[in-house]
């Protein structure tokens, strides 16, 4: 049984899909004004997850991760995508292909499984917005200012229901846009106007005139084009439940009288120095900083798996460091494995059980190590058992190639076993040093030394 923590009810919920043995999910996708810093990418690791956990339960997955190449505005109404282009003196679709380019590079470096997930855009998906904003004209849902269409939230039921959120008590600019002619400090734009006597890049002719899409209008059209009106699953950060994703709810039910998603998940911040990493911020980590130091993008993704993905997470270099020896240690464990075994029944069922249960994945993980340390247990069949753990993981265990040993460190290595031979201690401990300075490890073993990779 796979239960999920539904931000909805605020319950840890029994997953029961709409379709049997079909799932639909959309996971809110990046915005592509500036490269994917590893908060954003904690998400898709997520995703991921949930993902491989629900084709784990042999469910058939629909997966759409959305493309934000235009609309998403700042609380002044500026739109982010064609400020940041001009600040780049770049053309918009050129700098955002550059950005959704290193994007699908850095989801590959994470092994995350996006060869069967659908990505729309939204500069592509402007019809499909126009014709919702239409919908919920005809349903009295609209209102029209200076500057554009607005969706009137007093007109919905229900208004802030995702995270329980008491709408008397916002401020204005929390993250709301600014306009003194909105009926509602919560109301948002559907659809700006293009600013008189300024030719923006992306603008399109509309029956409110010509404009381009407000940022929240996009998910809805894009999610419902893809997995129709009613689907089961919806992720995103926690900063999108207000009011990103209660903006979705409100005018999708409004526009189509049914109920838009049945299950809401949502990741936690990742953190550094105690502030959420963010674009705004400016305190930006990229995966390329991790590669740069020498570093197994996948260590990242081994640290974000010993936290569940609802959890603040507090990042520093240490924490990645410490998961690459760990890493390493597991990728080694598992090269010495011999082939040939099955997979243990008790101990799948206990993974199993774990990741069913919200995806508890720092259990999963502790699970691991506890198999390979199982005397109990055969070699061969832990090493099965473990490929069939890598299912849902992805550290890259049924991926993994020889480590080429280079020269210099085989013959460090033979230089220290005469040395042994010889009970020259001290200078066997100097030549480990040297050794683990190449970035290899050395253990001592009744076959002989065996080298790692550090």
């Amino acid at each position: 049984m796979l239960m999920l923590k539904n931000t909805l009810s605020g319950e840890l919920e029994e997953f029961k899909p709409i379709k049997k043995g079909e799932v639909g999910m959309y996971n809110c996708g990046p915005t592509v004004y500036n490269y994917a810093h590893i908060g954003n990418l904690r998400a898709y690791v997520f995703s991921d997850i949930l993902k491989r956990t629900l084709k784990y339960n042999d469910y058939q997955v629909t997966q759409v991760i959305n493309i934000t190449d235009v609309g998403h505005l700042t609380d002044e109404g500026l739109d982010k995508i064609e400020e940041r282009a001009k600040e780049e003196s770049k053309g918009v679709q050129d700098m955002a292909n550059m950005y959704i380019k290193k994007f699908f590079e850095d989801l590959s470096e994470l092994n995350i499984n996006v060869g069967d997930t659908i990505f729309p855009k939204a500069s592509e998906h402007i019809n499909e917005q126009i014709e919702m904003i239409e919908k919920l004209e005809s349903r009295g849902f609209t209102y029209k200012t200076s500057d554009g269409i607005y969706f009137n939230t007093a007109e919905y039921i229900g208004y802030g229901k995702l995270g329980n959120i008491n709408i008397d008590e916002l401020k204005e600019g929390a993250r709301v846009e600014k306009n003194n002619e909105k009926k509602n400090m919560a109301d948002f734009a559907l659809w700006k106007f293009s600013e008189k006597g300024v030719k923006r890049q992306q603008e399109w002719k509309s029956p409110w005139g010509v404009g381009f899409p407000g940022w929240h209008i996009e998910c809805s059209a894009m999610s419902m084009k893809h997995l129709g009106e009613h689907f089961d699953i919806h992720t995103g950060g926690v900063d999108h439940i207000f009011p990103h994703h209660n903006n979705e709810i409100a005018q999708s039910e409004s526009a189509t009288g049914k109920a838009f998603v049945n299950y809401w998940l949502h990741g936690a911040f990742l953190n550094l120095k105690g502030e959420k990493i963010s674009k705004s911020k400016g305190n930006l980590v990229l995966l390329d900083e991790i590669t740069e130091k020498g570093l197994n993008p996948l260590s990242y993704r081994y640290w974000l798996l010993t936290a569940t993905y609802n959890s603040p997470l507090s990042f520093s270099w240490d924490a990645i460091e410490g998961t690459e020896i760990a890493l390493n240690k597991l990728h080694d464990r598992f090269r010495e494995l011999p082939e040939g075994g099955k997979i243990d029944d008790n101990y799948r069922a206990l993974f199993k059980g774990f990741i069913n249960n919200d995806l508890n994945t720092p259990k999963a993980i502790a699970l691991l190590w506890n198999l390979l340390k199982d005397n109990d247990i055969q070699p061969g069949d832990k090493k099965a058992t473990l490929l069939e753990f890598d299912k849902v993981l992805a550290l890259g265990l049924d991926n993994l190639s020889e480590v080429e040993i280079p020269k210099e460190v085989l013959g460090l290595v033979k230089e220290r076993e005469k040395a042994r031979g010889e009970k020259d201690w001290d200078r066997s401990d100097e030549l480990r040093n040297k050794i683990e300075k190449l970035g290899f490890g050395v253990k001592d073993t009744s076959e002989g030394s065996k080298i790692s990779k550090i």
